[in-house]
């Protein structure tokens, strides 16, 4: 018997901003879905709101930002990302592991020079 390995992750997802909020929810759905169809556990979402991008990215400046925390078997991340690639209204995505979920998310300031 093989032992499953669930780490927890930090996924920052970066949705197109001509989505209409209807659209929005369903895209989200279908990336909340895809991690817990896969054996996945959602643990928080956060929405960044409509947020401009660091750099134009085929076309668009402007994106939808949400930050998700979840766990999941480590075998599953691949299939979890070749199905982001395929999905139009995802503009970036990253996946990194994480510590601990946070309560809430804070930003500091940009110093000024």
């Amino acid at each position: 018997m093989v032992r499953q390995r669930t780490h927890l992750y930090e996924g920052m997802y970066i949705l197109s901003a001509t989505l209409s909020d209807d659209a929005r929810q369903k895209a989200l759905e279908k990336i909340t879905t895809g991690i817990t169809g896969r054996g996945g556990e959602l643990h928080k979402v956060f929405d960044q709101g409509r947020k401009k991008l660091a750099y134009e990215i085929e076309g668009r400046r402007e994106g939808y930002y949400f930050l998700l925390y979840f766990s999941s078997p480590t075998q599953h991340l691949q299939e979890l990302w070749k199905e982001y690639h395929l999905n139009e209204d995802l503009v970036r995505f990253v996946t990194l592991r994480a510590p601990l979920v946070p309560e809430k998310i804070e930003f500091k300031p940009l110093e000024q020079e």
